[in-house]
């Protein structure tokens, strides 16, 4: 198992510190991460940006600081929904299909996506099946570039451990494998060690990041108390710190046979903000955790 860092961490969307590519690599390199999970929209790796010279600047400091260009990640919603003139699915096909010919040229062999969020008025089983025909398209314009597509639990569709199995078969491309992430399972109280090794041979990578459970409450002065209100506000924590199990999850994992890339990410406001030395710090606090717990089990 390779770990790697997600450069969402350091794009600036929750008032995080914000750094370009090359500063991430060199960061990522000198906090000891192997590999990167490039971000695959602004302010990052956005195809409508990236040419032939952020390319050459981009494998350039790859080279320099020794480290590995993991993973892409793209960001899709593959439900369709909106205008029915307007080929929202044809342009994320085109997006992904684009963002595997950068992986291609980076040496990184993964893109991530997502599934679909439902929506209002539609069949669950409309969703899905557009999601599996796009899946396909998408899975076969990657293979021409030699790219796996790693599917992540984390919209609606298919975002339990075995729904996600079921589209996974019903997809049936060799290239396309999971993503899979503790952390909606973990929130939403599934088994971590039996979905871990049950998904493990089907898992290209992992996205890693831990939370703890807000609850909220709404004051009735009618009856001059608290009514419980749902759901809870989650934050994210300096890994091992939160509510996921994380050592029933790598133990399902390893026990599957998984042996693929975990990225760290802060995607979420992080408990000590947004500075550089808080960013770094959970950073190495993951590395160190994953290194005691997990590569020396």
């Amino acid at each position: 198992m390779k770990l790697s860092l997600f450069s969402v961490s350091y794009a600036g969307l929750w008032g995080q510190q914000r750094l370009d590519l090359p500063s991430f690599i060199g960061r990522a390199a000198e906090l000891g991460f192997e590999g990167v999970m490039l971000m695959g929209k602004r302010p990052h790796l956005s195809p409508l940006d990236v040419g032939a010279e952020t390319l050459a600047s981009l494998r350039a400091a790859l080279k320099q600081h020794g480290i590995q260009c993991a993973v892409l990640a793209g960001y899709t919603d593959l439900s369709g929904a909106g205008a029915a003139e307007v080929p929202y699915l044809e342009m994320q096909i085109a997006y992904v299909e684009a963002l595997a010919h950068l992986a291609r040229q980076l040496d990184a062999r993964i893109v991530r996506l997502f599934t679909a969020y439902e929506i209002d008025g539609q069949s669950p089983q409309t969703v899905w099946d557009r999601v599996v025909r796009v899946l396909r398209e998408i899975c076969d314009r990657a293979a021409a570039c030699d790219v796996t597509i790693a599917v992540q639990n984390h919209h609606d569709t298919a975002v339990h451990s075995e729904a996600l199995l079921e589209l996974l078969g019903d997809v049936a491309r060799p290239n396309c494998k999971l993503g899979f992430d503790a952390w909606s399972p973990g929130l939403r109280g599934e088994n971590l060690y039996e979905a871990a090794r049950r998904l493990a041979p089907h898992t290209a990578i992992t996205t890693n990041a831990d939370y703890v459970r807000l609850p909220r409450f709404r004051y009735r002065p009618e009856v001059v108390n608290y009514e419980r209100a749902q759901p809870d506000l989650v934050r994210a924590v300096r890994f091992g710190e939160g509510c996921i199990d994380y050592r029933a999850f790598f133990q399902g994992l390893r026990d599957g046979g998984f042996d693929g890339w975990a990225s760290y990410e802060m995607c979420s406001p992080i408990r000590g903000g947004g500075g550089a030395e808080n960013l770094d710090a959970s950073a190495r606090h993951y590395l160190q955790w994953m290194r005691e717990n997990v590569l020396r089990a």
